[in-house]
C-alpha cells in the first residue's frame, strides 16, 4: 500500500504541474520516463510555496510558509509526508542528495516576497539565486544522477538558465507584480516603481547573455532530457523576443503571452533545432 501512496503523491505534483504551467509540462513529458516524476515533484513544490506567498491573500502567509518550510524538513528527515507534495518531494531529495541549502535558499527567497516591495541589486542577486538558480541546481541533481564530477561542470549553466527564465519572468510579470503583489524586483526602480526603457534594455542584455551561455550547458545535458530543457529554453527565448519588442507601458499594461498553438509549434521546432544542434556539437568536437 506505501507504493499506491508512492505513485498516488507523485500524481498529485504532476496534477499541480500541469494546471499552473502547461510549457514547462510540457518540457518535463519530453523527458525519458525515468526523469519525469523526480522533475514533477520538483515543481510541486515550488510552485506550492510560491502560492502561498502570492495567492493566499487573506490568510496569514507567514505563519503558513513557516509551517511549510517546517513540515518540508520534516519531511526531508522522516522520509515520509501526510502532505502527498512534500511527501514525493522528499523522496527526490534523499534519492538525489538535493542539498538542503538549496531549499533554504529557495524558501529564503519566497519570505523575501513577505515583505519587499522593491530591491536593491544585493537583495535582486539573492532572490533570484534562491528563487530561480537554485532550483535549476534542484533539477540538475536529477539530472547528474549523483555524479559529483558532472554536476559541477553543469552547476554554472544551469544557474544562468534559471536566472535568464527569471529576468524574463521579471519584466512579463511587471503588471500582476505591482497591481496584485505591490512589488517589483527590477533593479534601479524606487518605491513608486519607476522604470525607464534604459533599465529594461539593460536587463535584457543580461538575460540575452545568460541564454548564450546556458545553451552551452544544455547541449551537455543527458540526452534523455536535452529535447525537454530546450524546449522549456525555446518557450522562454520566443517570450523574450516578445517582451524586447514590447514598450514599458505596454507591459505595465498587459501580461505578454506565448499562445498555445505556437506553444505546440515550438515543440516540433525544438524537436528539429535540438537535432541539427547534437549535429554541430559532435562535428565541432
Amino acid at each position: 500500500m506505501m507504493e499506491l501512496y508512492n505513485r498516488s503523491s507523485f500524481s498529485i505534483s504532476k496534477l499541480i504541474t500541469d494546471n499552473y504551467s502547461t510549457s514547462f509540462s510540457l518540457g518535463i513529458k519530453s523527458f525519458d520516463s525515468k526523469y519525469r516524476d523526480p522533475i514533477f515533484a520538483i515543481y510541486g513544490f515550488v510552485r506550492l510555496a510560491d502560492e502561498i506567498v502570492d495567492t493566499f491573500h487573506g490568510y496569514d502567509k507567514e505563519a503558513i510558509l513557516n509551517k511549510f518550510k517546517a513540515d518540508t524538513l520534516e519531511a526531508i528527515d522522516l522520509g515520509i509526508s501526510t502532505n502527498p507534495i512534500l511527501h514525493s518531494f522528499q523522496q527526490i531529495v534523499n534519492k538525489y542528495n538535493i542539498d538542503k541549502d538549496l531549499i533554504l535558499e529557495f524558501l529564503k527567497s519566497m519570505e523575501m516576497d513577505l515583505t519587499n516591495s522593491y530591491y536593491h541589486k544585493k537583495q535582486y542577486d539573492e532572490y533570484i539565486y534562491g528563487s530561480a538558480e537554485s532550483v535549476g541546481l534542484m533539477c540538475l541533481k536529477v539530472f547528474t544522477n549523483n555524479d559529483i564530477e558532472k554536476y559541477e561542470q553543469l552547476a554554472p549553466f544551469a544557474k544562468k538558465l534559471g536566472s535568464a527564465f527569471q529576468k524574463v519572468n521579471f519584466l512579463r510579470d511587471i503588471k500582476s507584480d505591482i497591481e496584485e503583489r505591490g512589488r517589483i524586483y527590477l533593479p534601479g526602480v524606487d518605491k513608486e516603481f519607476k522604470m525607464n526603457e534604459e533599465s529594461k534594455q539593460s536587463l535584457e542584455k543580461e538575460a540575452e547573455n545568460e541564454f548564450r551561455i546556458a545553451l552551452v550547458g544544455i547541449m551537455k545535458l543527458p540526452k534523455e532530457v536535452r529535447l525537454g530543457v530546450y524546449l522549456a529554453y525555446i518557450y522562454y527565448q520566443s517570450l523574450f523576443q516578445k517582451i524586447k519588442l514590447s514598450p514599458l507601458k505596454v507591459l505595465r499594461e498587459r501580461r505578454v503571452r506565448v499562445s498555445n498553438f505556437k506553444k505546440s509549434w515550438l515543440f516540433i521546432k525544438s524537436f528539429v533545432e535540438i537535432k541539427l544542434l547534437e549535429f554541430e556539437y559532435v562535428y565541432s568536437d
